[in-house]
């Protein structure tokens, strides 16, 4: 999984996982007794993890750490490509897996025992309160803005994402401002592109994965900034759900953590609200219509 910065895109975790080998062991092994609750983390990818422990998934690591009454580990590795294959499944001879569980995968993610989700989000687009745009309350209404002002605007987007997809769809490659998905700088964060260039006025709006979004939007006091969640539509993804991942041939271990995912509920989606995560159901997944 693309580790450079959790879920930009699924496409940033699919990234990741096309340097991973694939896993084909069965969910049947029983894991060993736990000491800790060892989790994988990017150090520097808010909202998610960071090595201070205030990401979104850290938090829930301290809720999951409470309930199985054991203290929480974390292993430490930059979310480039090889994610997986350099933490959850690092096992040298003799030595165990330096960590146990990812906390945020999208469902499906083949590189993983994916659990049930525990939340579903969306891409969304951000822009300055008071620069024109105020009307805008849905990706509709901001593909219906005057042409000639929706021509001069500066969309920020990270390349080969859905926000690229949908710029394309919609004839406005030409407003896009695209940024690397991969960065070799380990102090780059994907929450730049608004908390420094949106706020500074170098791009007029960014469309990124929802919880980033919503996270950064509330950091940025000035100007204040809105979020608006986008719906799929045809030839473009943007809501996913987010599950987390545990080796494959743990079958026990995956069981727990979906109890978990269903006893903590409460608990996980305080979290998510209070980092300002745009959650959405399945109303913005697009659906062909009946023949």
């Amino acid at each position: 999984m693309n580790r450079t910065r959790k879920i930009l895109t699924l496409a940033l975790a699919l990234a990741g996982a096309a340097a991973c080998l694939p896993a084909t062991a069965q969910d049947t092994d029983k894991p060993p007794a736990r000491q800790a609750l060892r989790v994988c983390q990017d150090p520097n990818n808010l909202p998610f993890s960071n090595v201070e422990g205030a990401g979104i998934e850290n938090r829930i690591a301290d809720v999951f750490g409470k309930a199985l009454g054991l203290p929480v580990q974390y292993y430490s590795f930059p979310q480039r490509l090889a994610f997986i294959r350099n933490t959850l499944r690092y096992k040298l001879p003799g030595q165990d897996y330096p960590c146990d569980i990812v906390m945020g995968v999208p469902v499906g993610y083949d590189q993983v025992s994916a659990t049930k989700p525990y939340y579903r989000s969306t891409y969304a687009l951000v822009f300055p309160q008071g620069q024109g745009l105020d009307q805008v309350k849905s990706g509709d209404d901001f593909l219906k803005l005057d042409p000639t002002r929706l021509g001069k605007l500066r969309i920020g987007i990270y390349d080969r994402s859905p926000a690229s997809d949908w710029l394309k769809l919609h004839r406005l490659v030409d407003q896009g401002v695209p940024y690397p998905i991969m960065n070799a700088d380990p102090q780059q964060y994907p929450g730049e592109i608004i908390e420094k260039d949106l706020a500074a006025g170098k791009i007029d709006a960014a469309i990124v994965w929802g919880p980033i979004a919503g996270y950064f939007a509330q950091r940025v006091k000035s100007p204040r900034l809105t979020v608006v969640p986008l719906k799929s539509e045809p030839g473009v993804r943007f809501d996913y759900e987010m599950a987390m991942g545990v080796r494959y041939g743990e079958r026990e271990w995956k069981q727990k953590i979906e109890a978990l995912i269903d006893s903590q509920q409460a608990a996980i989606q305080a979290i998510l609200k209070d980092y300002g995560v745009p959650l959405v159901d399945e109303s913005f997944a697009y659906k062909a219509p009946m023949k």
